[in-house]
């Protein structure tokens, strides 16, 4: 990702500070780790540190093992179990529980965000995901003119990330705004600096050419302005 692009998103852990509730929260699976830690071994194995990793990942396994052993012979003599079968037994039953523990937390904080969830806040959501697509999108354009691909260059860079900017600070203090109302119903909000928007800014650093490529980008940042505004302007009329 090029420079220019660097902390523009706004990214799942902003969101969840900025409206300190878990939103995004996605159910730990968890398999997914275990083989992405299963992936970076055998990446590791494959590459010139492989008979190293390989020594030390044998080496941890049969020390642990032996612990395990130890402990069952001298505490739980009454298992007539082998060991090795045990601990198999042990790592799945332990597995399932902690699966059940992730998906118990998981449900309660998305009941959390449900009960707290307001038609203002989700539509910001909606917005900023509108936003980060925007991010996303110009990222992967780069790539394309770095592979060779001159003529898909975008064209008034400059006023592009200028406008994400602007979009930025104002998707972050209308999130700010609903928080502060969702958290205290009956409180006037004393901080009028909220409701500065720069909107009218974005608006005349809007191109006329909407076929070309900054110009879609400036007009879907432009949309994404006029969304927040328009929440802006209901949560001012809920204080």
């Amino acid at each position: 990702m090029r420079n220019d692009l660097h902390g523009l998103e706004i990214s799942q852990k902003d969101l969840r500070k900025l409206t300190n509730l878990p939103v995004k929260d996605e159910l730990i699976i968890i398999s997914n780790p275990l083989k992405e830690f299963g992936k970076k071994i055998i990446n590791k194995i494959k590459g010139s540190e492989g008979a190293t990793v390989i020594f030390i990942s044998c080496s941890i396994f049969v020390f642990s093992y032996l612990i395990f052993d130890i402990i069952i012979r001298l505490f739980a003599t009454w298992i007539t179990m082998p060991s090795w079968l045990l601990l198999i037994i042990l790592c799945f039953w332990g597995g399932g529980i902690t699966q059940i523990i992730l998906y118990v937390l998981w449900w309660q904080r998305l009941k959390i965000l449900h009960k707290n969830m307001t038609n203002s806040l989700e539509i910001l959501l909606n917005d900023v995901d509108r936003y980060n697509a925007v991010i996303k999108a110009i990222h992967i354009n780069d790539q394309i003119e770095e592979a060779g691909n001159p003529e898909v260059i975008i064209k008034e860079r400059k006023k592009v990330i200028a406008a994400l900017k602007l979009t930025k600070t104002d998707l972050i203090r209308a999130l700010k705004t609903e928080r502060i109302l969702r958290e205290n119903k009956n409180f006037i909000i004393q901080n009028t600096e909220l409701f500065v928007n720069n909107l009218a800014t974005l608006t005349a650093m809007q191109v006329t050419e909407q076929a070309t490529e900054h110009g879609r980008l400036l007009n879907e940042a432009l949309e994404i302005a006029l969304d927040v505004q328009l929440e802006m302007k209901r949560l001012q009329t809920q204080r």
